[in-house]
């Protein structure tokens, strides 16, 4: 397992704002997140990749398959990966709509597991399709205190204290847990900003079902240019490294765990 303050991104050559930008927070995350990617090239499956910003990252390097179930954002992955020049897979369907036969080393999901009503069932079967000594990797809102109108807005059920999370993944049988808080000081101030849109318009917490507000909320915030791209990874690029200093804070969590390598 690597550690996730390794001053080392597994991906130290991809020049990705051009092809797939990152949002603020998206940016954050990556920050966390990659360091526990190995760097031998391995079997990936990304669960709800949405428009592929992490995906051509780890594409880059791994032998990489996605699934998305909004056809939108699955169309615009595509187009990342072709752009990219990344082979790479994205399919536009849940899990389930994989061969049954398929297996992968890393299983990962970015802010998924919170759209997902029974959250336990969903991860049993990610770790289904893990082989021996398998990874997951997952990035989920952290506090339930902080549950607040964006994640209305964007379809939660609910947000994850490190110490459930923890148990989450103990109980679907993984082992060498750890979990990561990220985001302070900067998540605090983009999630209240967040907060105060939702709060004033009604429509965003109102429209749709859970499912539709889920189907939406990877499209929300998306820079929709190479300039912007650039000028977020620019500006964030203090506090990505600012956040390692407070390892215990933040809005937002990650999570890891292997399967027995029996």
């Amino acid at each position: 397992m690597n550690d996730p303050d390794a001053a080392t991104p597994i991906l130290p050559g991809f020049k990705g704002n051009t092809i797939a930008p990152l949002t603020p927070y998206a940016q954050l995350r990556w920050e966390i997140v990659a360091p526990l990617f190995p760097r031998r090239t391995s079997r990936v499956l990304e669960v709800g990749c949405g428009q592929g910003s992490f995906g051509v990252r780890i594409g880059s390097a791994h032998d990489y398959t996605g699934v998305e179930l909004d056809e939108a954002s699955a169309s615009v992955a595509q187009q990342r990966f072709d752009q990219a020049g990344i082979d790479g897979t994205i399919v536009c369907g849940p899990v389930s709509s994989l061969p049954a036969s398929e297996s992968f080393d890393i299983v990962c999901a970015f802010e998924v597991l919170e759209h997902i009503e029974d959250d336990a069932a969903a991860l049993d079967e990610w770790v289904s399709r893990l082989r021996p000594g398998g990874l997951v990797v997952l990035s989920v809102p952290a506090w339930q205190s902080r549950f607040g109108p964006m994640d209305e807005a964007v379809g939660h059920y609910r947000r994850y204290d490190p110490a459930g999370l923890s148990a989450l993944l103990s109980g679907a049988g993984l082992q060498n847990v750890g979990t990561r808080l990220y985001g302070a000081p900067l998540g605090y101030v983009l999630e209240g900003v967040r907060n105060q849109l939702a709060g004033r318009r009604a429509s965003l917490r109102e429209d749709g079902t859970v499912a539709d507000r889920t189907a939406r909320s990877g499209r929300l915030f998306q820079p929709s240019s190479s300039v912007a791209g650039t000028l977020t990874s620019v500006g964030t690029w203090p506090f990505r490294k600012l956040q390692r200093a407070f390892p215990n804070r933040g809005t937002a969590l990650v999570a890891w765990g292997t399967t027995s390598s029996a």
